[in-house]
């Protein structure tokens, strides 16, 4: 079974979940079970297509999967923020790991291509 946990990409993966776990809590209730769960939900699905584009041959389509998740995290923590569920530094520290995330994974992709 190949080894995930050592890839930079699956740390800072790990470490926007821990994050956005930690940021989500403070939110009202009104928006806690519901855009919370959905962002902790799509950076959970995130730690999960890193450990499967590490276990396959084929890793193109599940790095794109990563990649189309990192924009939708994206797009629910702008709304957090305009809806001032999240501050600026918060959403800040936030978006320097899903950049991150984004990168690698793009590096990731134009390798596997060639």
């Amino acid at each position: 079974m190949a080894q995930y946990q050592h890839l930079p990409i699956y740390k800072v993966t790990y470490d926007l979940l821990s994050l956005v776990t930690k940021r989500t809590k403070e939110f009202p209730r009104d928006f806690k079970y519901s855009l919370g769960d959905k962002i902790r939900n799509e950076c959970i699905d995130l730690v999960i297509f890193i450990y499967k584009a590490n276990s396959t041959k084929d890793k193109v389509d599940y790095l794109n999967k990563i990649l189309e998740r990192v924009q939708v995290i994206e797009l629910m923590l702008r709304l957090s923020k305009d809806l001032n569920l999240l501050n600026v530094k918060a959403f800040s520290e936030i978006i320097v790991l899903t950049d991150s995330i984004s990168r690698q994974a793009q590096g990731w992709v134009n390798k596997s291509r060639s």
